[in-house]
């Protein structure tokens, strides 16, 4: 009797509390970020800073891999292919408030360094990740 295995599904991955982005060069190399994300009905929505290396390669390659993980990135289980996009900036407050909402025990530096750094709409961008 072999045991039963299930696959882990983007709607799985996209409710785990930490989460590990990968994202691809133009070249097919392999990026891996610990991200936080918030899921919102099939898609999952993420924060970033503005001008990272991840949104650059985002908008060359929309590619992505989406895998539970540790707090402090270790991968926890298996990754799970999907689609990213960059949002429009009109949606980076809306996603940032979802996102401190959801771990609120962090805001007490995140939301000063936001600040600190030149506002919350100058430094950060907004990702969609939706289901390949």
């Amino acid at each position: 009797m072999t045991p039963e295995t299930t696959e882990t599904t983007f709607a799985d991955v996209s409710r785990a509390r930490y989460l590990l982005l990968t994202t691809f060069t133009k070249d097919g190399r392999p990026k891996p970020t610990p991200v936080w994300g918030v899921p919102d009905g099939d898609r999952l929505l993420v924060i970033t800073d503005d001008g990272s290396w991840k949104t650059r390669r985002i908008r060359n390659t929309p590619r992505v891999t989406v895998a539970e993980c540790g707090a402090l990135g270790q991968r926890g289980g298996e990754p799970v292919e999907a689609v990213a996009r960059m949002l429009p900036d009109s949606e980076t407050r809306r996603v940032y408030d979802a996102v401190v909402k959801r771990y609120w025990w962090h805001a007490w530096w995140f939301v000063p360094h936001s600040l600190i750094r030149g506002g919350i709409d100058k430094v950060h961008a907004a990702i969609e990740i939706t289901s390949h």
